[in-house]
């Protein structure tokens, strides 16, 4: 249930395919890595419960390094590969990151945070060297390839995305449990999913995110190959699952919406017929998209509803979803609720904010404010991550959007995600916003900014039709009254949209 144990049996396994390079890392080399970053780390003193930082790249050795981090007993941070380097220096420095590790390809940023973070000890890094940092391979070649003698099991802190202000450190409790003690992720993974040694997994995703990271060192436990996308493409994506033999997968609808836009003879070149599990998660998907996926992959496409905190876990398989569209699932860890703003319990359909009790508890790390709005205002203990949603009879959730970004419009309650679910199937469209922006007569207007196709479409003319076709589908308050068109919407890897940073710009006075 660890590389060590899967080495010990199958050395020459592949443990990681790198999709491009091709390049390999064998059950045999991940266990050893990791043992020998494991054995610098307690030379540099760090003890289970202290903290390292890493910002990589989707990187052969990324997981190495944080399985050095977890059977070290270690708090362990992946940070964005994207950041600019006051996020980047914000992070390790909250985090109180005492090792910090890079690479080459962001030796720049990773070089320009050195003054801000002052409780970094030791900087290490993959493929180069910078000022102010040790060469990782050297430094590593140095220490045992065996494990620490004190060996247990770490947990990542992980930082939300920032995509409504500053990142968040999300810390769990630390168990220093053996490594070879299954967690709740995995047992939730084996009973939904069935993987074993014989899974191959795709990760066409950032590793650095949570589901990416989690289900990864998930899969390795049981001896499963990973194939990790250097960065994602529609069509090598499918090539991948055909040449790979892949059995599992996951998503974010971004992914499917790109690849549901591919030319048909291109979808159809692809035999997809080892692929037994796609998983998808971390943003909303319009339901015309899922019933595509489903018509295209067959019953096979599975969601959860989840957060980094972990206080809740929400499913649905295609046969309930077919049933109940639209829906992200119903519990199977912790319990829902939807309230209203005093924390009023609401009956099925109303919308409300979606709160989970019965579930694991979280801190937003340093952050007592951020982490007392996170509970409910009645003082149960109850959790939130913000979004509003309703449930139906039967106890399926349904995501309505995030609190953060409904509009108020002549005093009624807009939700942008409705718009955004209508214009991100139009076939003129590659990505889409929709957000509020001042009104002198309304207080809000609904805006929908888009990234065409191709920006020749760009226009009055895609505008006008855009706002048509929603028109057509969705009552005119909740559609947009005007539209901008852009190259590149700024869009997180993840699959989560940084709507802040478009929406701050139409709202100067209240930039944060």
């Amino acid at each position: 249930m660890h590389p060590g144990a899967i080495a010990a049996v199958s050395p020459d396994k592949p443990a990681v395919i790198m999709a491009g390079s091709g390049r390999v890392v064998t059950y045999r080399e991940l266990d050893e890595e990791s043992n020998r970053l494991a054995h610098l780390l307690r030379a540099a003193g760090l003890r289970p419960g202290d903290h390292i930082a890493f910002m990589l790249e989707n990187h052969p050795l990324f997981l190495a390094v944080a399985w050095a981090a977890h059977r070290s007993g270690l708090y362990y941070t992946a940070i964005s590969s994207r950041l600019k380097a006051d996020e980047l220096a914000y992070i390790v420095d909250n985090c109180g990151a005492r090792v910090f590790i890079s690479s080459a390809a962001l030796a720049e940023v990773a070089v320009s945070i050195t003054d801000a973070t002052p409780g970094v000890e030791r900087r290490l890094m993959l493929d180069g060297v910078a000022p102010g940092f040790d060469s990782y391979e050297e430094a590593v070649a140095a220490h045992p390839a065996t494990p620490v003698d004190d060996e247990c099991q770490g947990v990542d802190m992980l930082y939300s995305s920032g995509t409504t202000g500053r990142p968040k450190g999300v810390k769990p409790t630390l168990s220093k449990a053996p490594l070879d003690v299954p967690g709740p992720l995995l047992q939730l993974i084996q009973f939904l999913f069935a993987p074993s040694a014989d899974s191959v997994y795709l990760s066409p995703a950032p590793l650095y995110h949570a589901a990416p990271l989690r289900y990864c060192l998930s899969f390795q436990r049981l001896g499963a190959t990973i194939v990790v996308m250097e960065r994602f493409d529609p069509e090598q994506a499918l090539a991948l699952i055909e040449r790979h033999r892949v059995t599992h997968s996951q998503w974010v609808p971004t992914m499917f919406i790109k690849m549901l836009k591919l030319p048909e003879e291109t979808r159809a070149r692809y035999d997809l017929s080892a692929l037994t599990c796609a998983v998808h998660a971390a943003a909303p998907c319009p339901v015309p998209v899922k019933e595509q996926m489903i018509d295209w992959w067959g019953p096979i496409i599975h969601e959860y509803y989840a957060g980094t905190e972990g206080n809740g876990f929400l499913y649905v398989g295609s046969e309930d979803w077919l049933k109940h569209k639209g829906t992200v699932g119903r519990p199977l860890l912790g319990v829902t609720h939807i309230c209203d703003e005093d924390g009023n319990e609401l009956p099925p359909g109303e919308h409300g904010t979606v709160y989970f009790s019965d579930g694991p508890d979280f801190v937003y790390h340093g952050d007592e404010d951020r982490t007392r709005a996170s509970r409910d205002p009645r003082g149960r203990g109850w959790t939130t991550l913000g979004d509003i949603g309703y449930l139906d009879e039967e106890g399926f959730l349904y995501l309505t959007d995030r609190r953060s970004y409904m509009i108020i419009s002549g005093g009624v309650n807009v939700y942008p995600q409705e718009a955004e679910n209508v214009l991100a199937v139009h076939p003129k469209v590659a990505d889409v916003a929709v957000f509020g922006v001042p009104d002198e007569e309304m207080g809000e207007q609904v805006k929908a900014v888009v990234e065409p196709v191709s920006m020749d479409l760009a226009g009055p003319e895609l505008e006008a039709e855009l706002i048509e076709y929603c028109r057509a589908r969705l009552a005119a308050y909740k559609c947009p009254r005007s539209v901008d068109f852009r190259q590149e919407l700024p869009r997180h890897p993840t699959g989560k949209l940084y709507k802040r940073l478009l929406r701050d710009e139409y709202w100067p006075a209240k930039s944060s």
